[in-house]
């Protein structure tokens, strides 16, 4: 049986400086939710401090697949977002999949690379926010081939109150 651990804080600011939407360069830890971590930071530029609920997984038997799961509100309020940092080596076409508690809630593509790792990136509607909010465990799939898929479970334990906590 795979063994997982759970918040890698080392990894949370390096994974907030690298999104598209507004994010923080650095992070400090603001509430613990379950398993959730609430990191904030002001983003250069930025007139307010923005925050984000975290979580990173990674498993101990292959050290090179994990993950890093962010959840944030845009700067301006207008969208929520999923944010997942995928290990380099995984195979982009196939995608990031996600099954909630049994349940297959499909794929999402990576929108880029970076040197530590690769993003893919989803905005939330109130239906996957329930889906989350309600569940147990969320298992994101990044695959090395066509047919080897790695399931990363993420504990959703706390997922409710630190989102509804976001600024």
């Amino acid at each position: 049986m795979i063994v997982w651990t759970r918040r890698l804080s080392a990894l949370c600011a390096v994974i907030l400086g690298l999104s598209h939407a507004p994010a923080m360069a650095q992070g400090t830890i603001k509430a613990e939710y379950g398993d959730w971590q609430m990191s904030c930071d002001t983003p250069p530029g930025a007139s307010s401090e923005q925050c984000a609920i975290i979580q990173n997984v990674l498993a101990e038997d292959q050290p090179n697949v994990g993950l890093s799961v962010i959840v944030l509100r845009t700067a301006d309020r207008e969208a929520r977002l999923l944010r997942v940092l995928a290990p380099l080596g995984v195979l982009l076409p196939n995608g990031l999949g996600l099954n909630v508690d049994g349940q297959d809630m499909g794929r999402v593509a990576f929108v880029r690379c970076l040197p530590n790792g690769c993003i893919a990136e989803v905005e939330l509607d109130d239906a996957i926010i329930e889906i989350l909010s309600n569940g147990t465990t969320a298992l994101f799939v990044v695959f090395k081939t066509p047919e080897e898929g790695v399931g990363i479970p993420v504990s959703l334990e706390g997922f409710s109150e630190g989102f509804a906590a976001l600024p």
